[in-house]
């Protein structure tokens, strides 16, 4: 097991996602975000369920920038109850992870 995590998160658009994805590189919380468009989310949200297109953020990090990452999110954010789940990343490829490290500020273990 790894300390590098997946963190998920939606948008309502790709101009909100293309804003939170810049300023988590640009503050070194993330190594990389993918953005992948044409993402349909069906949920339940008040008693109703409800359909939305939405923009799908994949964010590339480490578990000890998490809490940084949230409040990052949830402070740009315009749901009132933004989606930021970190699933753990079991292993990678040894350079992949040495990368980024050294992309979110950490001294890779040599």
């Amino acid at each position: 097991m790894t300390d590098k995590i997946v963190v998920l998160s939606t948008c309502p658009n790709r101009e909100e996602a293309e804003r939170i994805a810049r300023r988590l590189i640009e503050r070194r919380l993330a190594a990389c975000v993918n953005l992948l468009d044409g993402v349909k989310s069906v949920y339940r949200w008040r008693g109703a369920v409800e359909e939305a297109a939405e923009v799908l953020l994949v964010i590339k990090s480490r578990r000890a920038l998490f809490d940084s990452i949230r409040a990052e999110i949830e402070r740009l954010h315009s749901y009132d109850v933004p989606e930021v789940l970190a699933l753990p990343a079991v292993d990678g490829s040894p350079a992949y992870l040495e990368w980024l490290d050294h992309e979110t500020g950490e001294e890779p273990a040599s």
